[in-house]
């Protein structure tokens, strides 16, 4: 099994990332529309996930800037971020359906 490329790692996360932004602003639309009471809650977790998005997003940024033998090392960073808006996503998503 080849191992894979910084290249194709990249991409998928990108898909990945606008994945989570598109669902985001599903979130962002539902609060809008939401009770007042409810609305806090939706916006407090917008804006939890969006902090996650943005770390996450930041950690892609290094990687990509990372020569090809860094990448691997910038890869750890990123999973952790990565794990920590899925967990926050996963989270949320459960509590407003």
């Amino acid at each position: 099994m080849q191992p894979e490329t910084k290249q194709a790692y990249q991409a998928k996360v990108q898909a990945q990332l606008d994945k989570f932004n598109a669902q985001i602003d599903e979130m962002k639309a539902k609060a809008a529309q939401a009770k007042a009471d409810a609305a806090i809650d939706y916006h407090s977790q917008v804006e939890e996930l969006c902090a996650k998005r943005d770390t996450a997003q930041a950690k892609l940024a290094e990687m990509q800037a990372s020569s090809e033998a860094a990448w691997e090392e910038m890869k750890v960073g990123f999973e952790k971020a990565w794990s920590e808006l899925q967990s926050s996503f996963e989270k949320a998503t459960s509590k407003f359906q």
